[in-house]
């Protein structure tokens, strides 16, 4: 499948089949319908973008590739295009068993448990972000509330960052989720120099017992963690849960204008906002892909895929795929089972998706109760990431103040 002669028509079913291009701010809005129909007409494609990958849709081998790293690495490459010396960021970047050692040291620090001890500080800071906009009756959600929440939470509450430098910290953060802005680099840069600074200052004080403390005392393979690895796990760590969650946030708050007998129900049934978290993250989860590259060759979906070939696995896709999810499209609360994918799968299955869940049900309970009435302000136009994220740029909304944060 080489390069047309001719530059293909975004969306069309040639598009699809043969040039996709998951970059393409063509895709950013009929995102579910393109990847519906590829999932009737091509589930397994190859794409002449990009240097060539090929695209998997359905839920059934998306789940295969997730969890067979010995055949799909993502060790040698997770994103694509793949730059020609890829960063190794950890523990994203290493496969089994290496990786293994990795999600040990992190996983002990997001279990249930341990997130469940930030429950009322993280509810102080989502009604302080409440504070800070409810008496106007408008505001953009995603900069007023959806993406300063993750980030700051996760700085205070698991880093223990400094409290003076938590609203830079936010803003650099912020700035490297969102790869589309000029200052994406700038903001990337100083955070990795941040959290370099952090490291050794951390190593010189008295131990928090928090997941900055296991990974300086660690040991890899037998041997001392070294110094980029702690800064390059801490990285993924900062990063992994910021765009993500407030994607998340935002892709419910538009769902909640567009049909607000869902929010209705849920502040009648506040015990249903668990329940309605993993109805969120199927439909609106925010990362919508990541990239494996084949160990050797195998065969998927009646293609051969060869060693070394580059392949995107969409978790947007499977998490609508009609063969695992009855009314995929709908917002369905008292689903059976509800094998979502938006925290991916198999060893590389996101290793803060506890925490996650705590603060999308916290944000939810508390902005349920605080806002009403909530609408699109008149004339907004919504806009999206495209790539491997899913978030809204922006959600400008109106509403009506209800409870205090007192309540």
């Amino acid at each position: 499948m080489g390069t047309p002669t001719s530059p293909p028509q975004p969306l069309d079913d040639e598009w699809l089949a043969q040039h996709f291009d998951h970059l393409s701010p063509d895709l950013a809005v009929p995102f579910y319908e393109v990847l519906a129909r590829m999932r009737a007409q091509c589930p397994v494609t190859h794409s002449d973008r990009h240097g060539g990958f090929w695209v998997v849709t359905r839920y059934e081998d998306v789940l295969r590739i997730a969890q067979d790293w010995q055949t799909f690495s993502s060790e040698l490459g997770f994103t694509v295009p793949r730059p020609e010396d890829p960063p190794k960021i950890l523990p994203m970047g290493v496969d089994p068993p290496v990786h293994r050692e990795f999600k040990r040291l992190i996983n002990a620090h997001f279990t249930p448990r341990a997130v469940a001890e930030w429950e009322k500080p993280t509810r102080a800071l989502v009604n302080h972000l409440i504070d800070g906009f409810v008496e106007h009756g408008q505001c953009d959600f995603m900069g007023a509330f959806a993406r300063p929440f993750p980030g700051l939470a996760f700085f205070e509450f698991a880093l223990h960052a400094p409290p003076d430098d938590l609203q830079q910290l936010n803003e650099w953060a912020t700035a490297a989720s969102l790869p589309h802005l000029p200052g994406a680099q700038d903001g990337l840069l100083n955070l990795a120099a941040w959290i370099g600074r952090f490291v050794e200052e951390r190593q010189n004080q008295p131990p928090r017992g928090d997941v900055v403390d296991t990974l300086l005392e660690a040991e890899i393979e037998g041997r001392p963690i070294t110094p980029a690895e702690v800064i390059g796990t801490i990285h993924l760590l900062v990063l992994g849960g910021l765009e993500t969650t407030a994607g998340v946030l935002g892709m419910s708050m538009l769902r909640f204008c567009h049909a607000p007998e869902i929010p209705e129900r849920l502040r009648a049934r506040p015990d249903l906002i668990p329940e309605a978290v993993e109805e969120l993250l199927r439909l609106d989860g925010a990362l919508a892909c990541i990239g494996r590259t084949a160990r050797r060759d195998t065969d998927l979906g009646g293609h051969r895929i060869r060693a070394g070939e580059s392949v995107v696995v969409y978790w947007a896709s499977a998490n609508r795929d009609p063969a695992e999810f009855p009314e995929p499209d709908w917002f369905v609360l008292g689903r059976v089972t509800n094998r979502h994918l938006a925290f991916g799968a198999g060893p590389h299955r996101c290793a803060g998706s506890n925490l996650a869940r705590l603060n999308l049900r916290i944000a939810l309970e508390e902005l349920l109760r605080r806002l009403r009435d909530v609408e699109l302000q008149e004339g907004a136009r919504v806009a999206y990431h495209c790539g491997f994220n899913r978030a809204p740029l922006s959600v400008p909304i109106t509403f009506t103040a209800a409870g205090t944060s007192a309540e």
